[in-house]
């Protein structure tokens, strides 16, 4: 296989995977209150009186009592899914021409790094505990990996097609 293929399937790959893990995160936004109650059943939640046990009870509680009576509400987990979706769908750009396309690579970078302090300030503005977080924050670290392999190998093309040429 020639350079330019493997680079192509490597970025084809890695921007796959990152349309995956978007799809992934909007898909479970929408079934909240399910997968909250899920969770805290699976792991036994109701029988930790501290740390996560309790964060994890007292967010399946109030996702139980929103859902009750304010069942509205849960539309904007829709939307925050819907966001997740149209963004994997933009991405499908990157996936099929990456030269071309490689701006996305740039915007998905600068999003990865304005989760952290999106999570920090609007975290802390809505009484969420530093440890969640942080696990808000890991999806804009884990994000920038795929992201920045496939802008770095992007590059490499350009100047594969610049050689050539």
């Amino acid at each position: 296989m020639n350079p330019t293929s493997q680079l192509r399937r490597r970025i084809r790959w890695l921007t796959g995977f990152f349309i995956f893990g978007l799809l992934i995160s909007g898909v479970t936004a929408i079934p909240l209150a399910t997968e909250v109650r899920l969770l805290a059943r699976a792991v036994g939640a109701d029988h930790g009186t501290v740390g996560w046990a309790h964060w994890l009870v007292q967010i399946r509680d109030a996702l139980a009592a929103t859902q009750g009576q304010y069942q509205f509400l849960f539309y904007s987990t829709d939307w925050l899914a819907f966001g997740h979706f149209m963004i994997a769908l933009v991405f499908v750009g990157a996936w099929r021409d990456p030269v071309r396309n490689r701006w996305l690579f740039d915007f998905g970078l600068i999003a990865c790094v304005l989760v952290i302090p999106y999570a920090f300030i609007f975290g802390g503005l809505r009484g969420i505990p530093v440890w969640w977080r942080l696990i808000d924050c890991s999806f804009g670290v884990f994000g920038i990996i795929p992201l920045w392999l496939c802008r770095r190998w992007t590059r490499e093309l350009e100047t594969l097609a610049r050689d050539k040429s």
